[in-house]
């Protein structure tokens, strides 16, 4: 538990340290202080990058390649399909709760409506994501606690790095399956799938729609149609979870 306390602690620490470096030298440089789609996703990757070498350096993460040498294709295939089926639901859902406040919506707004910003967004902050929390925090967590526990606690940390409240329920969600699919397979590669599908879905979805009020009426058009959108993802996602759980296994 103390390690995955640290390791948690770690990447919060890359993350302020990223934004306190970044800052006074990219104000010195451009000689604003006005924060910009540039310096926020300079900040991003390279805290991304930081956080990927330092847990792939010292080994807290570890890395095999004998897992993808048993060709998964058929679990990373699901793994994008299961992200595609929840998003919609999951938007729902978030709906139906009590409006949490979006703490970030002008970064957020920044860096999706910039074109290198799928670079932070779409393919660094998932890696680096799942490289620290499932592949170093939830492989300590399954050596101290019964998996369903362990993937919980990893689930709640993954919410708290969002660092948003708005997103932390979304992202609870998230977090329980990909803690699932973690230790299912021992490997982080299927997280990685599906973090990467659900984000470029949304960095898509937010270029398409740019309103972060928007509600998922407002693009159905009518309840109804929210609802049989709803279902249809459902029709997606819950296969696709089923052949995660046929498909999934450590080798």
């Amino acid at each position: 538990m103390k390690k995955a306390i640290s390791y948690l602690l770690i990447f919060i620490g890359i993350q302020l340290l990223g934004g306190a470096v970044v800052y006074p030298i990219w104000t010195a440089v451009t000689g604003t202080a006005d924060m910009t789609a540039a310096q926020l996703i300079t900040t991003t990757v390279l805290t991304s990058l930081a956080t990927i070498f330092v847990f792939l350096f010292w080994h807290w993460t570890e890395v095999s390649p004998h897992w993808i040498r048993t060709r998964p294709w058929v679990v990373l295939t699901w793994s994008v399909v299961a992200a595609m089926g929840a998003l919609i639901p999951s938007m729902w859902l978030q709906e139906q709760m009590p409006e949490l406040p979006n703490l970030m919506d002008n970064e957020f707004d920044m860096i999706l409506t910039n074109r290198w910003g799928y670079l932070a967004i779409g393919l660094l902050a998932p890696l680096s994501e799942e490289i620290m929390l499932r592949g170093g925090v939830l492989k300590e967590l399954l050596k101290k606690f019964s998996p369903w526990v362990a993937i919980a606690i990893s689930a709640v940390f993954f919410a708290l790095i969002h660092f948003n409240p708005a997103q932390m329920p979304h992202a609870f969600l998230i977090g329980l399956l990909l803690g699932w699919m973690y230790w299912r397979t021992g490997s982080i590669l299927p997280g990685v799938a599906y973090h990467w599908a659900n984000n470029s879905i949304a960095y898509i979805f937010y270029n398409i729609y740019p309103n972060p009020d928007l509600k998922l009426v407002d693009v159905m058009g009518s309840e109804q149609h929210v609802m049989m959108a709803v279902g249809f993802s459902l029709l997606i996602l819950l296969p696709a979870i089923f052949q995660l759980n046929l498909w999934m296994k450590r080798d």
